[in-house]
């Protein structure tokens, strides 16, 4: 028994080694592709979510991945690129990537906005050298039931992340652990 769980996380391991550089090279996208579909996904998101625009309304930058991947069995990855816009403008891109172990199998896509609320959260995200989410800038995850739930007097956390959009066969869309990392497309 000792044997087959030794070889099933092996096989994981392996998996996700191949998972990230797969990704990585899926997703390498030039800053105008970057630009048009992020622009793109942040709005399907606010006609999809109509709260979505009080955040956007109140956010000092938006930081748009419009398209991660996530893939597992057993042990996982998930990647993509993002382009951080302020006063709807681009003004940098970002990469998100994580691992994970646990009882997990599957593959999916979604998008991820992420709104950042005040000037030390902007602040933080432009000088740390990658920003581990869960360290840094508190951020708070919203769901669909959430953010019915949201108003101007209650958006008091520095980052507010939506997920969307999401394809595919894949449990789990935490960023908890994801590490944001300034990057410089063609």
């Amino acid at each position: 028994m000792n044997y087959t769980r030794r070889t099933t996380l092996a096989g994981g391991f392996a998996l996700a080694g191949l998972l990230v550089p797969v990704a990585s090279m899926a997703l390498g996208a030039s800053a105008a592709s970057l630009d048009s579909n992020g622009a793109a996904a942040l709005q399907r998101l606010l006609a999809a979510s109509p709260k979505a625009r009080l955040f956007q309304q109140k956010a000092h930058a938006v930081l748009v991945f419009p398209r991660i991947i996530k893939a597992g069995f057993i042990v996982g990855a998930q990647s993509g690129d993002g382009v951080l816009f302020v006063h709807g403008r681009p003004e940098a891109y970002y990469n998100i990537s994580a691992a994970s172990y646990g009882l997990q199998a599957g593959g999916q896509a979604f998008s991820y906005v992420l709104f950042f609320m005040n000037d030390s959260a902007l602040k933080y995200l432009r000088s740390s050298d990658g920003w581990s989410v869960g360290s840094g800038p508190s951020v708070v995850v919203i769901d669909k039931g959430k953010a019915m739930s949201n108003t101007s007097m209650t958006l008091t956390q520095d980052v507010y992340a939506f997920p969307f959009g999401q394809s595919g066969l894949m449990a789990g869309l935490g960023i908890e652990g994801s590490k944001i990392t300034h990057i410089h497309p063609s």
